[in-house]
């Protein structure tokens, strides 16, 4: 784990308000994944930066134990032409500390991640934490997908 300034981004994506409470994030996620992938809505997205999408958890009630927002997306330009359905968000800057999951996506790597992210004590900001599905996450059984978590 490393720490790294993540500058002030801009994300366009369809969104789902969930929470980590038995079974309700482990079916909303996957289900927000399967609109997003199978409405191709990634060519949907105006002004995108590239084709890397980013999972956003954002609005947190709380912590991670409280509901909070999931985003699914791109990063963009600009927030001047949000599409009908899709959501908007200026995602702030600040440090993160940056995991890495390595492995495969279908048996939940990006879930273990998360877990060990929870259990690691770091301080965190719970402002907006992301995923970026890049190019090194396109083989779902060797992905590697890089995590940011907001701290404080």
């Amino acid at each position: 784990m490393k720490t790294v300034f993540v500058k002030s981004f801009y994300v366009i994506g369809t969104a789902i308000r969930t929470s980590n409470e038995p079974g309700q994030a482990e079916k909303d996620i996957p289900g927000l994944w399967s609109r997003f992938l199978s409405g191709g809505l990634i060519e949907k997205i105006p002004n995108r930066i590239n084709n890397d999408v980013y999972c956003v958890y954002t609005d947190y009630e709380k912590d991670h134990t409280k509901p909070y927002t999931t985003i699914l997306g791109c990063k963009v330009s600009k927030l001047d032409n949000i599409p009908e359905g899709f959501i908007g968000k200026s995602i702030s800057g600040g440090n993160c500390s940056v995991f890495t999951a390595t492995g495969k996506i279908p048996e939940g790597v990006v879930f273990h991640e998360w877990v060990k992210i929870w259990n690691s004590g770091i301080s965190r900001a719970y402002t907006a934490d992301f995923e970026v599905y890049s190019e090194k996450a396109q083989n779902p059984d060797k992905a590697v997908i890089d995590i940011f978590v907001a701290v404080k």
